[in-house]
């Protein structure tokens, strides 16, 4: 199939990758392990081995009722806790060939809404913030952008770094949540040759 390159002759890629159909299920289940891997689990309490405090016997052995080692029991205010939660992973196993199967579905998709833009180069000689607005302008895009270069620039970077929902990533970075969060995604030729390469 071809795509359509802004300003050059259309770029040839593989049906597989840009044309195949949309598994929505398959794509909701890679987007939701990719956020679950990004939390961390912060719930935490102290077990009764872990509270700080002296573990001297308080008191006698006989004599004084019920018998007790020492105030860090969970039986005590100010005690430990008798089964402490720890924080905990949220990560969900994903295979390799799914993950690739989910972001092919995805681009796909993007392609068939014609919200995947292709250029034939994303450079600026300079960090401007006008420059790239007036890139964008030209484009004719809107809302969250997503902008996939091959080898970002550090000046393609700070151009877009003020400009609100506009976001610069290499092709190594790419992922599920920004490709799905993106209203459209700006591609280089480079970069989408890359992508292929990845995803075939």
């Amino acid at each position: 199939m071809e795509l359509n390159v802004i300003g050059a002759k259309s770029l040839t890629v593989s049906d597989e990758v840009f044309g195949g159909e949309y598994k929505k299920a398959l794509v909701h289940q890679v987007v939701t392990a990719y956020q679950a891997a990004g939390r961390a689990g912060t719930k935490a309490q102290l077990s009764r081995g872990e509270m700080s405090g002296t573990t001297k016997k308080f008191k006698k052995q006989k004599g004084g009722g019920a018998r007790h080692g020492d105030y860090r029991a969970p039986i005590f205010v100010g005690g430990g806790v008798t089964f402490a939660a720890k924080p905990r992973s949220f990560e969900q196993k994903v295979n390799r060939k799914a993950y690739r199967v989910a972001i092919r579905s995805i681009v796909a998709e993007l392609h068939r809404q014609d919200r995947l833009k292709v250029v034939s180069e994303l450079s600026l000689e300079k960090a401007s913030t006008k420059a790239m607005i007036a890139k964008l302008a030209e484009l004719e895009v809107k809302g969250r952008v997503l902008l996939v270069s091959e080898d970002a620039t550090e000046a393609l970077y700070l151009s877009a770094r003020n400009i609100p929902y506009i976001h610069v990533v290499d092709v190594l970075a790419l992922n599920p949540v920004s490709l799905v969060g993106s209203d459209f995604v700006i591609m280089t030729v480079d970069a989408v040759k890359k992508v292929e390469e990845w995803l075939a």
